[in-house]
């Protein structure tokens, strides 16, 4: 039998620094796409419509929830060493992914204030996403494993 046990930490710096990676990542794809398929308008901005949109949030699911569902990382959260976990331990599943991915919109949108008062104020130091998906943001060495043999 295995038994994991998590000790998180607060990493709020490179929390940060990973969604901004993360987050940054996104942006220039988004702005390369509507500048490759976009029409210009009157006021000489591009942008998508109809069908064209449709590709914009699927990237953001391949991108956050896949990648993370998969990977139990986002290249921001990889290069920050960073990883998620059930708060048992375990493997994150595309669900837990979903739902703690469906919260960025208010854990981030307010310049990630939400964020870091949720990280601050809870005792696994969880943002509103983690806290919906039961999901902890850790190092990999904050994850032990022990196995218990009968």
């Amino acid at each position: 039998m295995l038994i994991r046990r998590v000790e998180p930490k607060r990493y709020i710096g490179p929390r940060i620094v990973a969604t901004l990676i993360d987050y940054g990542i996104y942006t220039i794809l988004f702005f390369i796409y509507i500048y490759c398929f976009g029409k210009e308008t009157d006021t000489g901005s591009m942008e998508v419509t109809g069908i064209l949109t449709l590709p914009i949030p699927i990237f953001w699911v391949l991108y956050f929830v896949v990648l993370e569902a998969s990977n139990q990382t986002t290249p921001g959260h990889d290069i920050c060493k960073l990883i998620v976990v059930k708060a048992s331990g375990e493997r994150i599943t595309f669900s837990d992914a979903f739902k703690r991915r469906v919260l960025d919109i208010i854990d981030i949108f307010f310049y990630g204030i939400p964020a870091l008062i949720c990280i601050s104020n809870t005792p696994k130091y969880q943002r509103l996403g983690d806290l919906f998906a039961d999901t902890l943001v850790v190092k990999k060495s904050d994850v032990t494993e022990t196995e218990v043999v009968f």
